[in-house]
């Protein structure tokens, strides 16, 4: 949950939470498809970053969204079913 603000008014404190889910996806992908799999992640609505890394991993992805089951919707539907991704480690923020 994050606190974006807060304001009085007339002695009642209003504070605006926004609750979203989020999760980091770790993908690996084929040999050098790296970068086709990156611009095909940005076109998904629920993903906001898409870091390519070095190491076990290709890509780690940031996902957000207003539920739990939005958030594993897109993970099962949109991500894991791309072309060229091979395997997923999906981390949940609690």
């Amino acid at each position: 949950m994050i606190i974006f603000g807060a304001k009085t008014l007339n002695h009642v404190k209003l504070v605006l939470l926004i609750d979203m889910s989020i999760a980091f996806v770790l993908i690996n992908t084929d040999m050098g498809s790296e970068a086709g799999v990156s611009q095909e992640l940005e076109k998904i609505e629920e993903v906001k970053v898409v870091y390519g890394v070095y190491g076990v991993y290709d890509l780690v992805v940031r996902i957000e969204a207003e539920t739990l089951q939005e958030l594993k919707d897109a993970i099962s539907n949109k991500i894991r079913t791309l072309d060229n991704v091979r395997s997923t480690l999906t981390m949940i923020v609690v």
